[in-house]
């Protein structure tokens, strides 16, 4: 008898907590009986368990607990062609939630992954649509507002049928391809240095205009100069000998021996020195003299 009540209990324990299920905050759950979603049998519509405790019928209902928040599904960079059948790096990014959860469960087994795969594909044919009517000077001077606009109105038309709800759709990067970048770098590289090059010759020539002036300055400058000096030192020349013959014209014969005696001095200054001359020459005049007459 101990043992059957031991066994009804952890029986009624099973049922208990095979009846109960939680859904936390954040979340949505809907029960799945017999593989359909249970729905209200007075409206009909599909029965959405808020954040809380609620109750199901044990190994009969089952519970799926799927996100009710605002998801992000930022993927990587899609290829996209212009009006002008030019192509484009596009990374974009996808704001989204369960609006119907039934449908959102019946079209995607309430796999994210493959939700959000299906998402990326609808986005895309929006995305590309619009790309393939605008150039690429429409698209990065100021469209680009419209473009994500009508691109997540055409996504949205078409998730109604996943039960997903598209909060906004951006851009948030647009590149050329990797070849077309390149070869646009290279023709920047070019023309940038043809200009460098024009400039660099148009600095040379002036550089050379302006030596050749500041050449023919310093010509100028050095041959007024020199000018200048020969003037100076024959103005020097003509002061000197004015002052020579003045001294001169005051006493001959002083003059005469101080002169003398300067010669004797500068001829006679190394040891070294050797002169060949007559000693009757007037050179010694005063040394062959014993008056000094």
């Amino acid at each position: 008898m101990k043992n059957l009540l031991i066994a009804v209990f952890v029986l009624l324990v099973l049922l208990a907590s095979g009846s109960l299920f939680a859904v936390k905050e954040g979340e949505r759950a809907i029960v799945i009986q017999f593989g359909k979603v249970q729905r209200d049998d007075a409206t009909g519509d599909t029965k959405v368990f808020e954040p809380g405790l609620h109750f199901k019928l044990p190994f009969i209902d089952s519970v799926r607990v799927l996100d009710a928040r605002i998801q992000t599904l930022d993927g990587s960079p899609d290829r996209f062609v212009t009006s002008e059948k030019k192509d484009l790096i596009v990374d974009s990014y996808v704001k989204w939630r369960i609006d119907d959860f039934a449908r959102y469960y019946l079209s995607t087994g309430g796999n994210k992954l493959q939700a959000e795969a299906l998402l990326k594909q609808k986005v895309n044919n929006g995305l590309r649509s619009e790309f393939g009517t605008r150039t690429i000077a429409q698209i990065v001077s100021g469209e680009r507002s419209a473009l994500m606009n009508q691109a997540m109105e055409q996504a949205s038309t078409s998730s109604d049928e996943l039960g997903i709800e598209i909060v906004d759709v951006r851009v948030k990067q647009i590149n050329l391809p990797t070849e077309v970048s390149n070869s646009i770098f290279q023709r920047m590289r070019a023309e940038r240095a043809a200009v460098a090059r024009e400039h660099r010759s148009e600095g040379q020539e002036q550089a050379e205009v302006i030596k050749a002036n500041i050449d023919a300055k310093v010509t100028v400058m050095l041959a007024d100069a020199e000018r200048n000096a020969r003037q100076l030192r024959g103005e020097g020349d003509a002061i000197a000998a004015q002052i020579y013959a003045e001294a001169y014209s005051k006493n001959a014969d002083f003059y005469s021996f101080l002169r003398s005696m300067d010669a004797y001095r500068n001829s006679f200054n190394s040891k070294q020195d050797v002169m060949v001359i007559a000693p009757d020459s007037d050179f010694f005049k005063y040394m062959n003299q014993s008056k000094g007459n």
